[in-house]
């Protein structure tokens, strides 16, 4: 085996972290921000908060972000920071405004649109960067410690990842606290989203020691507390083993990548508008059941350091935990209603991240699994 390592992101974890954001900005030396968020955060009062603490160094906010952003909001906030010659951004949220702003942030110093790098094949100049702060505000995609940026161009009607080692950010600022006003269902579907990570990672091709280490450890936390912290919304203690989940399977997955619960979850979401996590765990227990049949016994032993008897079990209990949560398990539940669908479905899922799995599969495997999951349709 051999392998590559990297991680250049500085990560500040704990209960009230948020509050060193206006030094961590000083120790960099930035002056001029723009504060990337959503028009909840905004709404709220969060953003203005974070502004006033920041003593002037934040001039302007960009929140017009639409969950699974496109590419025209990334236009948008590229004009933003050119408009106010930003050296700097913060982007407080989950994986919405963290995509938009690493894209932004990326070419930000060029006069190029998005487009010419996510489809159209331009790679990143570090001359046209600045730097970025991420601050999760949700327990879940892992972001805020990578380099991908998953985009939508509507032009195309497509849906793809842009990455590049200059897109990672500065420094992540991970603080429990403010994941507390985060609603149960969204708790669920970004908790089942850190739990694919750190699986996927695992029967990735691409997987290694350093990143299975830290899936066996993401995985054991969720188990361990994602339902409590779906039932107790208040609980601390559970918000911030959620929280930790999340920057450990973002560790975990940094290197390896994501594989076919991604691939399908896209789909689900452009045409069904099944939120990100729950997409993706509606394929997982069908995964992890599948790679369990892999000759080196990898996801085997793997569950069983997870303090499961074999994968099957494993499974077994994602099936349960997704139901317990009120997630959706068949397709019928999210509105698929022929089997035209799910060729349409099939297809759309036999991305390059399909080809990740350790154990090969067939557009034919990928229609069965769906139609093992249909519910109530003929």
């Amino acid at each position: 085996m051999s392998w590559e390592f990297s991680l250049p992101v500085k990560i500040y974890f704990g209960t009230d972290k948020i509050q060193e954001l206006p030094k961590i900005i000083n120790e960099y030396g930035y002056e001029k921000g723009v504060l990337v968020c959503s028009n909840t955060l905004k709404k709220n009062g969060v953003a203005d908060e974070i502004i006033k603490n920041c003593n002037g160094k934040i001039v302007a906010v960009f929140s017009d972000i639409r969950p699974n952003p496109t590419t025209d909001n990334v236009n948008e906030c590229v004009n933003v920071l050119r408009e106010n010659n930003a050296d700097f951004a913060v982007a407080l949220g989950g994986g919405s405004p963290m995509d938009c702003c690493k894209a932004a942030c990326a070419i930000a110093k060029g006069n190029d649109i998005i487009e010419s790098y996510h489809t159209g094949g331009k790679p990143i100049d570090s001359r046209e960067v600045i730097p970025m702060i991420a601050v999760a505000t949700t327990s879940g995609t892992g972001s805020e410690i990578t380099n991908i940026s998953v985009l939508t161009d509507l032009s195309k009607n497509v849906k793809s990842t842009m990455n590049d080692p200059l897109m990672y950010p500065k420094a992540a600022i991970v603080d429990p606290r403010l994941t507390l006003s985060v609603p149960p269902k969204v708790t669920a579907s970004t908790g089942l989203d850190v739990l694919s990570h750190a699986l996927e990672s695992v029967w990735s091709v691409l997987h290694q020691p350093i990143c299975e280490s830290c899936s066996v450890h993401a995985t054991k936390l969720v188990f361990e507390w994602l339902y409590k912290a779906y039932c107790e919304p208040d609980n601390l203690l559970a918000r911030e083993k959620m929280a930790e989940a999340s920057i450990v399977a973002g560790v975990a997955f940094s290197n390896p990548r994501t594989a076919g619960s991604h691939a399908c979850s896209f789909p689900l979401t452009n045409l069904y508008g099944v939120p990100h996590g729950e997409a993706c765990a509606m394929t997982l227990d069908f995964f992890t059941r599948y790679n369990a049949e892999a000759e080196d016994g990898r996801l085997s032993k793997f569950a069983q350091n997870c303090g499961f008897k074999d994968a099957y079990e494993m499974a077994d209990t994602i099936t349960e935990l997704k139901k317990k949560m009120g997630m959706a398990c068949t397709l019928s539940e999210i509105g698929v209603k022929t089997n035209e669908e799910i060729e349409t479905l099939t297809k759309m899922s036999m991305t390059p991240l399909m080809e990740r799995n350790m154990i090969p599969l067939s557009y034919d495997d990928i229609k069965n699994m769906y139609i093992s999951i249909k519910g109530d349709f003929k």
